[in-house]
């Protein structure tokens, strides 16, 4: 399949608070005929800033080109069961193989006092966040609320296509939604069939955005 064979589908009336039912059915259907079809779709009029898009790469590629004793200071071994931190070339595996990427992860920033956290509920905690770059914590922090509405406007479409109430998902699954984001670098290799930047799979999550 090609990239031009990929729907492209103009999400924006979707997160007005208030969209006419034939714009919103169209882009229903739109989701309905690529989730059957193609099983995923880009989107525009997402509403994410191109700034802040832009600021997050800039300030991502900073903290790879770290020295690795620099990024281990948050290895995600520091962040037990909520799920946070670094991990190295090598260190995550898919189908059992080494992929060829490192990457940070993050999620909900969550206080000790938390329910989730004082329960010591998996993927539940607080962050960890490098001292460089400075400000790669507040852009974080932004770019997720951000998806997080993203993620809430395409489950409302989705809930259409299948002929449900758009807030469907919301009232019941996603009001307080678990959420993992991460930020990869695949570095340069030599080519090799045996090796991977990540191996071929299917996500466990309810929504997967990709930018």
């Amino acid at each position: 399949m090609s990239a031009v064979q990929i729907p492209v589908i103009d999400i924006s009336p979707l997160r007005e608070k208030e969209t006419d039912k034939t714009v919103a059915d169209k882009v229903a259907q739109q989701i309905n005929t690529a989730c059957r079809e193609h099983g995923f779709f880009y989107i525009s009029g997402h509403g994410v800033s191109e700034e802040l898009q832009k600021k997050l790469e800039t300030l991502s590629h900073e903290f790879f080109k770290l020295p690795a004793e620099e990024k281990l200071k948050i290895s995600m071994q520091l962040g037990g069961k909520a799920w946070r931190g670094f991990f190295p070339v090598g260190d995550e595996l898919t189908s059992g193989k080494p992929d060829i990427k490192e990457g940070i992860y993050f999620g909900t920033e969550l206080d000790k006092n938390n329910p989730h956290v004082l329960a010591g509920t998996p993927m539940h905690g607080q962050n960890l966040f490098p001292e460089k770059p400075e400000s790669l914590r507040e852009t974080v922090l932004h770019y997720m609320e951000e998806v997080t509405q993203l993620g809430h406007a395409v489950m409302k479409t989705v809930a259409l296509s299948l002929n449900l109430d758009a807030d469907y998902f919301y009232s019941r699954y996603t009001k307080d939604p678990l959420i993992l984001f991460r930020i990869f670098h695949y570095p340069h290799h030599t080519a090799n069939e045996e090796l991977w930047g990540v191996g071929e799979h299917t996500d466990y999550g309810l929504l997967t955005i990709l930018k």
